[in-house]
């Protein structure tokens, strides 16, 4: 496959694109699978344009640091297989939640010689290196999600997210306007970098005390048993902040079991959590629009070898989030919840 560089600012000379006119070879991922979009005959010199493109066919690798069953990271997926769709790429996603796995994952698509990779950089530093080796092979790469703080560094073309610190910050002082006086915020993987920034920005505007509270995210009985104890043992906690959809509905459960009068907040949503917020028994979601979070990864990816396109000229991320879902507007997001696009 022949690369030819597409101009570059100085700070991204070191990365060049691939470009190819068939489509790549099939990536083999462990933990992974692929979804096709667009039309398979390609043809070359075409003109960057709405709809389905017939630019020359690519193949993106997406890889994530997600767990299985959330679904969540079901939400980003459908949003770049429809830039895929769209954009007349293969795509490969592939996942897992252990770092060294994950980096694995990205050099078996190094190896494949995708035409660009998205990847989310939860923990940055053991990707460091992996990131490297795909800016050295020519391959394009682009942050999502996880990273904001590291993305340049690293130096990808672009970043697609939210500010956590700022979010956490945003729903602290939400929090100030409900009469909450003491605040657990219950992190589901210690070290994740995401989850910490969060807790630290409730922290920074609430109020109030906020205590961090560190549970098993991949066992979800045992997240509710360690709420639950949490809770019969200071009934002084009136607010649960959780920082996923699936821990926010356990975490209701948690406070019935316990007795406790504590109302539950969370950030990022799915379909269930919608409902429960119609319903009450969740206060309100903080949505870093997921869907969007894919979408544009991949969307940026096609733009750049079709067009030489940074998104936010590559000095600044895009932004996503933070945005309130609450009983104010739950009924809007709804609509687009039932569809597993919000």
């Amino acid at each position: 496959m022949s690369h030819t560089p597409l101009p570059r600012s100085p700070r991204f000379r070191r990365i060049a694109p691939a470009v190819a006119v068939a489509a790549a070879a099939a990536l083999t991922l462990a933990g992974c699978s692929s979804s096709s979009g667009g039309k398979k005959a390609a043809q070359s010199g075409a003109a960057v344009s709405a709809g389905k493109a017939d630019t020359p066919r690519m193949t993106i690798a997406m890889v994530t640091h997600a767990p299985s069953g959330d679904t969540f990271w079901d939400t980003i997926r459908k949003g770049a297989e429809a830039a895929a769709a769209k954009d007349n790429v293969k795509l490969i996603y592939a996942n897992d939640e252990t770092a060294a796995d994950q980096a694995n994952l990205v050099q078996n698509a190094i190896d494949q010689k995708v035409d660009g990779i998205a990847v989310t950089l939860a923990k940055p530093d053991a990707m460091k290196s992996v990131v490297t080796k795909a800016e050295a092979a020519g391959i394009p790469v682009v942050g999502f999600n996880a990273g904001l703080s590291e993305w340049k560094k690293q130096g990808l073309l672009s970043f697609f997210g939210q500010d956590e610190s700022v979010s956490g910050q945003a729903l602290g002082t939400k929090l100030n306007g409900t009469g909450a006086k003491h605040a657990l915020c219950v992190v589901q993987a210690q070290g994740d970098v995401n989850l910490e920034q969060r807790c630290a920005g409730v922290k920074k505007t609430f109020s109030g005390k906020t205590d961090n509270l560190y549970v098993n995210g991949t066992d979800m009985p045992s997240v509710k048993s360690t709420i639950t104890a949490k809770l019969t043992q200071d009934k002084s906690i009136d607010e649960v902040v959780t920082l996923g959809a699936p821990f926010a509905l356990t975490a209701a459960q948690a406070t019935s079991e316990a007795g406790s009068k504590a109302k539950v907040a969370t950030f990022d949503l799915n379909k269930d959590l919608i409902s429960a917020i119609e319903k009450g028994s969740i206060q309100f979601a903080v949505d870093q629009q997921p869907y969007l979070q894919g979408y544009l990864a991949v969307d940026s990816l096609w733009l750049y070898k079709t067009n030489g396109n940074y998104s936010g000229g590559g000095e600044q991320p895009i932004l996503t989030g933070p945005a309130f879902v609450d009983k104010s507007n739950v009924d809007t997001v709804a609509q687009f919840a039932a569809k597993g696009t919000r």
